[in-house]
């Protein structure tokens, strides 16, 4: 089964920690990305830039427009995902506590499926 694990950040306690802090979490991140990889339990592991950097699509009166930025304040932002293969939610969650980057956010932990699944 896969699972979605979406990487929270507090928005503001994240800008406080140093870039060598990251780039040595980020580091540790690769080690044991590829570790779980080689297992055949992660799929995909993205990293994602700040929210200021990304835009907003809405539909509106049938024509799809993008907005800068975030649409409002936020206390926590999507930071990053990684999609991996799990047996059940336990397994999941028992990868997820392996990885370093937890020591900065939060992650949920979801289970995913497919359409053709019909859940």
């Amino acid at each position: 089964m896969k699972f979605l694990c979406q990487i929270w950040f507090d928005t503001e306690k994240s800008k406080l920690v140093s870039q060598a802090e990251w780039e040595a979490v980020t580091q540790e991140c690769i080690a044991n990305d590829n570790r779980w990889r080689d297992s055949g339990h992660l799929l995909v592991a993205l990293a994602l830039r700040e929210p200021s950097s990304a835009i907003t699509v809405r539909l509106r009166d049938g024509e799809a427009s993008g907005t800068d930025g975030p649409f409002a304040e936020i206390k926590e932002h999507l930071g990053g995902f990684v999609l991996i293969e799990a047996e059940t939610i336990q397994e999941a969650q028992t990868i997820v506590s392996s990885f370093p980057i937890l020591k900065y956010c939060s992650i949920e932990v979801r289970p995913a499926y497919s359409i053709q699944d019909g859940r």
